[in-house]
């Protein structure tokens, strides 16, 4: 998870920390912020807590697609000096979509639909350059782990230029079953990856297509690969035998653009 950005101001012989703006702590204030519908990024609760209030936040918790790690209390110190009560919350600047929503609109504005799998991206900026490019080429919605993935925040808006503001992004928690319930929807899968039995440019991009990235270290997870119809790769003539994952997002959605004739 990338490192939360504090500002020290001081204050006489105090020190103090601003925390982000995304920030909300407290119990009850954490159980209203979910309750008015706003997008929850991700919760932190205190190890071993348990008492009503608690188990009410888990009961909501499971309602929506809020990933809740527990730490110590020293995690939750680090975040706010303030009486967070062992809860701390941080918003999503985005909504987001579910997947057969995704699916349904995809198919209704005349043109083979378009969607994206990340699967466990992490760098932010790698997060924002993907939605920046997929935004341009016409993606309809882009999928990736309630667990494991890149943290929707500032930052990742402002990487990708504010395109955050106009995708749709979904997120699962079990991404085979996102592919899928995509491939059942008449979506081929086209894995993008090294282990390649053939190069993008054999592919067919001109009907509904659901493309794979993985992650920054691994790349896709095997699970992945099993259900891709295709496991394609980009021609690379250099020493350094990969690409930056959202250089080769990039040059695999203008494929699709060069063959839809956009």
């Amino acid at each position: 998870m990338e490192k939360r950005r504090y500002v020290k101001k001081s204050f006489g012989n105090r020190d103090t920390f601003q925390a982000p703006d995304n920030m909300v702590f407290g119990t009850r204030a954490v159980i209203e912020t979910i309750k008015s519908g706003k997008a929850i990024d991700k919760v932190f609760l205190q190890k071993d807590l348990n008492n009503d209030l608690t188990k009410e936040l888990l009961q909501l918790l499971r309602g929506v697609m809020v990933p809740v790690s527990k730490v110590p209390i020293e995690k939750l110190n680090r975040f706010t000096r303030k009486n967070h009560q062992g809860v701390v919350a941080f918003t999503s600047p985005i909504d987001f979509v579910k997947l057969s929503n995704i699916v349904a609109n995809s198919y209704e504005d005349g043109t083979p639909p378009l969607v994206m799998i990340l699967d466990r991206l992490t760098d932010v900026r790698n997060f924002g350059a993907i939605c920046r490019t997929a935004e341009c080429a016409g993606v309809n919605g882009i999928v990736i782990p309630a667990k494991g993935g890149a943290a929707i925040n500032s930052d990742a808006v402002k990487t990708s230029a504010g395109a955050l503001n106009y995708l749709s992004i979904c997120k699962e928690y079990e991404l085979v079953e996102s592919a899928k319930y995509l491939k059942d929807s008449g979506f081929q899968i086209i894995a993008c990856t090294e282990k390649g039995d053939d190069v993008i440019y054999k592919a067919e991009f001109d009907i509904p297509t659901c493309i794979i990235m993985g992650s920054e270290e691994d790349g896709i997870s095997e699970e992945l690969l099993e259900i891709a119809d295709f496991k394609l790769g980009i021609p690379i003539g250099g020493e350094i035998d990969s690409l930056n994952v959202s250089v080769a997002a990039g040059i695999v959605l203008y494929e699709c653009v060069r063959q839809r004739g956009y």
